[in-house]
């Protein structure tokens, strides 16, 4: 059966209560039990990672390559402006993946604008709210059904 990981960085633990303005009502444990409500729909199984440590983040990634991990979904949060770690990890394990942000990053503070995943990813989900994971989630299942026909 194929899999999903989706990993969150950090600040992503406090989703529905930080900066309901920005980031909305929605928990991460509604955004995780989506995500698995709509993979098992295709069958398609989804891990979930969060953590608020850039090296837990990079282990997780490694582990991913012996764990059968078929595809990633990241919503590295500030650590998408900044580590190098996290974009070397994804491209030493050759998973195709995913970038998702919640906010429009393009709408906040300039240092906002930079990733240093985007040129790497399969795609990215900027702005939709919370259903970009959902989007994000279907893109990497039609991707995994047609890498494997």
């Amino acid at each position: 059966m194929p899999s999903i990981l989706l990993i969150n960085g950090p600040n992503l633990n406090l989703l529905g209560t930080r900066e309901p303005h920005i980031y909305g009502t929605t928990t991460l444990q509604d955004v995780e039990n989506t995500c698995r409500k709509i993979s098992a729909q295709h069958n398609v199984t989804t891990e979930t990672f969060q953590s608020n440590h850039e090296g837990e983040i990079v282990d997780r990634i490694q582990q991913a390559r012996g764990n059968k991990i078929d595809f990633i979904i990241i919503n590295p949060a500030a650590y998408t402006h900044t580590s190098v770690a996290i974009r070397d990890a994804l491209a030493a394990v050759s998973i195709p993946f995913i970038e998702v942000h919640i906010a429009n990053v393009y709408a906040r503070e300039s240092f906002r604008h930079h990733s240093y995943l985007s040129d790497k990813a399969a795609g990215c989900v900027i702005g939709l709210g919370t259903f970009g994971y959902e989007a994000a989630v279907q893109s990497a299942i039609l991707q995994l059904k047609r890498g494997s026909n």
